[in-house]
């Protein structure tokens, strides 16, 4: 405990701020003569019994066991989110419209893990699902009426099984909330005490975002209100606490939710950075809070920046909560060598054993590093270590372990080891702040200051900002119990949110503000009914054909729309064009007033001459003073290389940096000198420094990962901004895979070959590859897969006339021409009959999309693109994420030279093939030979050499090209075997060119696995590549097939086109069982929401469940698949395009096969067509299209279950 004396204006009240966090409770209190407290107590201590919070007031007050002072409580508490991580929340009965009981289950079908054999997901918290009898359309039309008798009496049942909370979520519900009202009438009848209704809880479409939420309200919201009222109880009914919401405001304990609590610690840490950050005139912030387990990172700019959809413990939470990226990356995360990599996390030694300096058998982790440096002084660190909890940390064992690992790298000593693994994780961090500012436009060298805070920040904020290339860092003396300084900062909010989807245009200014003002009655509900109010009315405003929104203030239409267009402009780089939606507006009522939260530090103790410890900094040994920061006065400079130390926390001050206090106490660090943001190591590059090449690894990673993002928010097709079919990628100079952001796996080894066709074609063209090019291409024969997925490729020119990288950006277009709409014909035969060929085309000319040519190129054919408009937005938006990659690429060329980065590039190539060839020392020679329901096979022999560890995976003896579209380039090919050998290793290496240099591919010419033109090709892509991992990982004894298909469903007509992959289940294996209704292998396509899907075209989702028992049986069972109903209200052409519907996944290791899937088609007037794998239908208004997906093979006898 720290206490601090200084007397400011008198206050009748205790101010108490608490941030109840799940290990520790810190308090901030000032009484009521302005002394101000500081604490941390233990969450739970078994030594002391009752509530941390209750027994910190008692004792910060001296009230003991008596009667307590005037309280003013604010607090920010994990109860809810722990209550959520580990499912203890009140059993909850969820209540949902018919056919959709599965719906929270399944998500959006998308895997967690890509390369993951055993696939993991976190189910929803519920302990009973009701599926309700009713059906709202999108326009509020009653499909079918409510069935209250049935819902009666399954909400009965509910209660005779002793359940009293119920979550009520219906299709639609967010904008007719009719239904879902007059069930939370029979809930309240029927005696449910919690009722959580979806329309109350966020009334914003999605129903699977809006049902998590929901759901998660009804689950942890009588947990909290139990938590709020024994803490009042404890401390007497005049109490009246505040509690800190996720959106960053107090919410009294009546108005307090379990919506409103997932990130209340969190958050009080970014509103204590605001505001610490205030009195300085600093309104350009980045937040970094660094714990012992992870690090928390934000961005500020002069507004809180909010989230509608984060995703804790699995569960979506639809709701406003500021927005906070968490890496996991802290204190406590494990350091080791693999053997090949050193690695940083994301494994956390925790509070037991903890660290090795804990002296508990610890491994060694990044507090160590700092310990070793000596950037930790052990003598200067509270004695709580050992096996008692009374020793110093133990240096001597740090030293230990240090020199073991040191021997195990190689030529390295172990300073200079730590040093870098301390590189690793700081990269890990500035990429984890790159994704929340550049990525979104903005710049963070200009303006903005970096604010530390947490136990672990002060120790690393200097390396942190040099990565980022900020030149300014902000330490608050209350850095370490930040988050509870900022519930005293914090003032009562309450926020209400509502989907419009409203044209802007002159017309719709008066329903914005009939919806502001209905908006705001219902906050005010929420705050003192006496109190004053300032408003603010935010709307988040969206082009007409896409889902990304941009936040801005409400105004006239006009001035709206110009500050879109800057905006947008900012993000992405390029114009949008003026068709624009206002898809919600949020509304948020402040209650006025200054929050009473002033602090007065007392003054310095009389400065004694600083203590010279020795700390390894920038890659040598220095004699460095060592500070306290209470005996600094204000104006009091300090020159690194420096430590600075106080009660709570340590602070560097690396060499080139300089500190000085500010008059309220704050340390601000300044670059004395510009950043040395390289690595110190070896500059021969022939041999890979493993510091080096870790960083260096993952600066390629988040290059691709930030093109994704850029294409994600800008493109216009639902396929690639909600079901996520595209995949970036950065190459060498001469097309070999560097890195490919984790997106689409058949995309995966296919791009280089893209990248290759346009070296091999352009460098004997005549006109050569020039700067400010872009070429697109989906030629199957030279580097494509299918026509839809059209590569972007763009090359990246440093310090000469020759191409140093090229950069990459695939997507899959909605509608790209041929017989069908969707370009997913079942019945092609040629590869005209697929749609509009791009093989290697320039589009980009001298850095200017050539719109014309490109137009013409898409209507040129007998069978022309159905939306040329939205294939040309989509081709700007790759455009774009290729210029992001670009200019990224030339940044860190700039910083390391062209010469390194190539260099590192190849060292993580022979990484990867290094990693390979040790996984094919483990391997067995196995075959396998795999039907398909048009009779062809795909046949597949593994030849393992073990001592050269060089594997030959021979195709021999599969069919020959096919006459219908189930052929598949090489490229596909080869991606799939990129995949499997991927997956079937453990550890995180990356994915690049290096992973097939063990692996010899031999593929018959003319064969179903290497066509030539014209045959056609649109299925091979997203059938045959299944059926090529499937007989992989059978061949390997690795795991069972999966569903074997991605069940490709494409409906439209001329004014609509849509596509969609459904999820069926993933096979079983050796430990593990499948899982349903989850996609697997070649994709991880996103399943659109429903209430999406029914606001943008002419449907009705009747269904999408689990295919109960489809899974093959086995030791381990073969995940379920999927039943998938969709009514058509208008005429609609409909095709499927899929396979195992004769030929069942098969089981493997004696498991048995699982159901294969069907097809069918229900008229209006109750007549059943059955359709094969492969089939079209025209349907007319009323017709339904049924899909039912397969199941995963079983592993393993049944009886051995």
């Amino acid at each position: 405990m720290s206490r601090q004396t200084d007397v400011i204006s008198s206050d009748p009240y205790w101010q108490i701020w608490i941030d109840r966090g799940g290990t520790f409770t810190d308090v901030v209190a000032r009484s009521a003569d302005g002394a101000v407290v500081t604490t941390k107590y233990l969450s739970e201590d078994p030594a002391r019994p009752g509530d941390a919070a209750v027994n910190a007031i008692r004792d910060l007050t001296g009230a003991g066991a008596g009667a307590l002072p005037p309280l003013a409580i604010r607090m920010g508490s994990t109860v809810a989110t722990n209550a959520l991580l580990e499912r203890k929340g009140e059993p909850t009965l969820l209540a949902i419209t018919r056919g959709f009981g599965d719906a929270l289950t399944i998500g959006y079908q998308d895997r967690p893990e890509l390369f993951a054999r055993r696939l993991d997901r976190i189910p929803p918290p519920h302990a009973a699902i009701a599926e309700i009898i009713e059906r709202v359309g999108p326009e509020g039309d009653i499909l079918t009426p409510l069935d209250e008798a049935a819902a009666r009496a399954a909400l009965q049942a509910a209660r005779e099984r002793g359940l009293t909370s119920i979550a009520i979520v219906l299709m639609h519900g967010y904008r007719h909330p009719a239904h879902e009202a007059r069930l939370a009438a029979i809930a309240r009848e029927t005696g449910f005490t919690q009722i959580s209704t979806s329309h109350d809880v966020s009334a914003l479409i999605k129903l699977i975002g809006r049902g998590d939420t929901t759901l998660a309200d009804a689950y942890l919201s009588p947990v909290l209100h139990h938590y709020v009222r024994q803490f009042v109880a404890q401390l007497g009914e005049d109490a009246a606490p505040q509690f800190m919401k996720s959106s960053g405001g107090l919410a009294s304990a009546p108005a307090f939710h379990g919506r409103d609590a997932i990130l209340s610690g969190p958050a009080g840490g970014i509103v204590g950075m605001v505001g610490s950050a205030a009195p300085l005139g600093k309104t350009r912030l980045i937040g970094f809070d660094m714990g012992g387990t992870s690090t928390d990172v934000s961005h500020y700019a002069g507004r809180l920046e909010r989230d509608n959809e984060t995703i804790v413990a699995g569960t979506r939470i639809r709701a406003p909560m500021l927005r906070i990226h968490t890496v996991a990356a802290g204190g406590g995360s494990i350091c080791r060598w693999d053997g090949a990599r050193l690695l940083v996390g994301p494994e956390s030694a925790g509070a037991n054993p903890g660290p090795a300096a804990y002296g508990r058998g610890g491994p060694l982790t990044v507090t160590d590093c700092n310990v070793l440096l000596g950037k930790i002084q052990p003598g200067h660190f509270p004695k709580l270590f050992g096996p008692n909890g009374d020793q110093p940390l133990d240096r001597a064992v740090v030293v230990e372990k240090f020199a073991a690992m040191a021997a195990k790298v190689g030529n390295i000593t172990p300073e200079a080891l730590a040093e870098g693994l301390l590189a690793i994780a700081v990269q890990q961090m500035a990429n984890a702040i790159k994704r929340i500012t550049i990525a979104r436009g903005h710049d963070v060298t200009q303006g903005y200051s970096l604010v530390g805070f947490g136990g672990a920040a002060g120790q690393h904020v200097c390396l942190v900002a040099d990565a980022l290339g900020v030149d300014e860092i902000l330490l608050h003396p209350l850095a370490g119990v930040l988050s509870a300084f900022g519930m005293g900062l914090a003032k009562p909010s309450a926020i209400r949110e509502r989907t419009l989807a409203l044209k802007l245009d002159a017309h719709c200014s008066a329903a914005l503000a009939a919806t502001e003002t209905e908006l705001s009655d219902q906050a005010r509900t929420d705050l003192a009914p006496d109190a004053a109010t300032t408003r603010e009315t935010l709307i988040f405003v969206r082009l007409a054909d896409s889902d990304n929104a941009i936040e801005l203030p409400l105004a006239a239409p006009a001035e709206v729309a110009r500050s879109f267009a800057a905006a947008f402009r900012q993000r992405f780089g390029y114009a949008p064009h003026d068709n624009l939606v206002v898809d919600r507006i949020r509304v948020e009522l402040t209650e006025a007033g200054d929050a009473p939260a002033a602090l007065s530090l007392p003054a310095p103790t009389t400065e004694p001459e600083p203590e010279i410890v020795t700390a390894w900094l920038a890659g040598a040994e220095h004699r460095v003073p060592l500070h306290q920061r209470s005996a600094l006065a204000p104006g009091r400079a300090i020159a690194g290389p420096a430590i600075i130390i106080d009660a709570l926390s340590t602070t560097i001050v690396e060499p080139g940096w300089r500190a000085e206090v500010q008059s309220e106490g704050t340390l601000l660090l300044a670059h004395t000198r510009a950043a040395g943001t390289q690595i110190v190591a070896s500059d021969d590059l022939t041999t890979p420094d493993p510091i080096r090449l870790e960083i260096f690894n993952s600066l390629f990673m988040a290059i691709a990962e930030e093109m994704g993002g850029a294409l994600q928010h800008s493109a216009s097709s639902i396929n690639i901004r909600e079901r996520l079919d595209f995949s970036c990628a950065i190459f060498d100079g001469e097309g070999r895979l560097v890195a490919n952001a984790p997106h689409m796996p058949v995309h995966l080894g296919s791009m280089g070959e893209s990248v290759r066709t346009i070296l091999r074609q352009r460098t004997r063209d005549g006109r050569g590859i020039r700067r400010g090019d872009a070429y697109a291409l989906n030629a199957p024969y030279d580097g494509g897969t299918h026509l839809p997925d059209i590569t972007v490729i763009m090359p990246v020119f440093v310090d000469s006339d020759t191409p140093s990288f090229f950069v990459a950006a695939r997507g899959h277009h909605a509608d790209l021409g041929g017989i069908a709409p969707g370009s997913m014909p079942p019945d092609s035969k040629s590869i005209e009959d697929e749609g509009i060929l791009f093989d290697n085309m320039l589009i980009v000319d001298d850095g200017h999309f050539r719109d014309a040519a490109v137009a013409s190129h898409l209507v040129d054919s007998p069978w022309p693109a159905r939306n040329p408009a939205l294939n040309i937005a989509d081709l700007k938006a790759q455009v774009a994420a290729c210029q992001r990659g670009a200019s990224a690429l030339a940044d860190l060329s700039a910083t390391h030279g062209s010469a390194t980065v190539a260099a590192y590039m190849a060292h993580g190539q022979r990484q990867a093939e290094a990693a390979v060839r040790q996984l094919i020392a483990r391997l067995d020679d196995g075959a396998f030979r795999y039907a398909m329901d048009n009779g062809a096979e795909v046949a597949v022999a593994v030849k393992v050499d073990r001592t050269a560890r060089h594997v030959t995976i021979d195709f021999t003896g599969s069919s020959a090209t096919l006459p219908d579209n189930f052929n598949a380039p090489m490229p596909v090919v080869r991606a799939a075997v990129l995949y499997v050998l991927r997956t079937m290793l453990d550890d995180p290496i990356p994915m690049n060119e290096g992973c097939l240099a063990p692996v010899t591919l031999i593929v018959p010419d003319n064969s179903m696995l290497s066509p030539t033109y014209p045959a056609a090709v649109v299925a091979g892509n997203v059938e045959t590549s299944q059926v090529i991992t499937d007989a992989l990982f059978a061949a390997f004894g690795a795991m069972a097939p999966a569903q074997g298909t991605m069940n490709n469903f494409t409906f439209g007509n001329e004014t609509h086109q849509y596509y969609e992959t459904i999820a069926g289940g993933s096979g079983a294996g050796p430990g593990f069982d499948g899982t349903s209704v989850i996609q697997t292998h070649m994709t991880n396509s996103r399943m659109t929401d429903p209430e999406v899907m029914e606001t943008r075209f002419p449907v009705i989702v009747e269904e999408f469940s689990i295919r109960k028992g489809s899974g093959g049986a086995g030791q381990r069972r073969g995940g379920d698949g999927a039943t998938r109903r969709i009514r058509f209200r208008e005429p609609m052409a409909a095709n499927i395009l899929a396979n195992r519907r004769h030929i069942a996944p098969k089981g493997l290791a004696g498991g048995e096969d699982a159901a294969p899937g069907r097809n069918w088609v229900e008229r209006a007037d109750g007549r059943i067509e059955m359709l094969a794998a492969t089939g079209s239908a025209d349907l007319a208004a009323g017709d339904a299209f049924v899909i039912e997906t397969p199941g995963g093979g079983g592993y393993g006898k049944p009886g051995e279950r």
